[in-house]
């Protein structure tokens, strides 16, 4: 028989992906018309530029993607049935670690939302990396690490499962879109930047 105890609250974020996405746009529309306004760079700046923007994307997104490759983890340990009592009697605490590490009250997510990027064509495209990344954090992540939540309390929760599917799936396809744009910008500076640091997941968010 199912534990009755509901799980945690949905985020704001959670339940508004919608408007996320939304805001999401008009940061790119932002930043799309400040690629437009004329600048005068050499290659060799615009590439150190880059370089040093998707530095700071992959150490905005690291926290992040620890608390997410974690939770899904012990998800799929759980399912497997190969947690034991005291593994479990841990599992809030981290997972309630994992949530703030995705969403917009901690500090690197404030950042990475904040990221300033050259207006240049390959900037344009690290910009529109930069959106993706936002909602492969505060929305993809976050929610499936919330479900994961609300699974540990209550395992047969098939809301739960249907949603944790769905954010896996969106994980992928965003970190496909990501790497998508950054390959793009590559190609303009004619370099391999740093890549993004969006890992492939276990249970098929990858």
């Amino acid at each position: 028989m199912s534990d009755p105890t509901p799980g945690p609250r949905p985020s704001f974020w959670h339940r508004r992906r919608g408007l996320l996405i939304a805001a999401t746009i008009v940061v790119v529309v932002a930043v799309s018309v400040l690629s437009d306004l004329p600048v005068s760079s050499s290659r060799a700046n615009d590439i150190s530029a880059e370089r040093s923007v998707m530095t700071e994307v992959n150490t905005d997104l690291g926290p992040c993607a620890l608390a997410v490759n974690q939770a899904i983890g012990i998800w799929n340990l759980q399912a497997a049935h190969q947690l034991t009592p005291a593994d479990r009697s841990g599992t809030p605490g981290l997972l309630s670690d994992d949530q703030a590490a995705c969403s917009f009250t901690n500090e690197s997510i404030y950042d990475l939302t904040n990221i300033e990027v050259p207006g240049s064509p390959a900037g344009k495209l690290i910009g529109q990396l930069v959106a993706t990344a936002t909602l492969w954090t505060t929305s993809d992540a976050l929610r499936a690490i919330e479900d994961v939540q609300s699974l540990m309390d209550n395992p047969g929760d098939a809301t739960a499962h249907r949603s944790l599917s769905k954010a896996e799936a969106e994980l992928a396809v965003d970190r496909r879109s990501a790497l998508s744009e950054e390959d793009a910008a590559d190609r303009i500076l004619d370099v391999r930047l740093p890549p993004a640091d969006l890992p492939a997941l276990p249970g098929g968010g990858g």
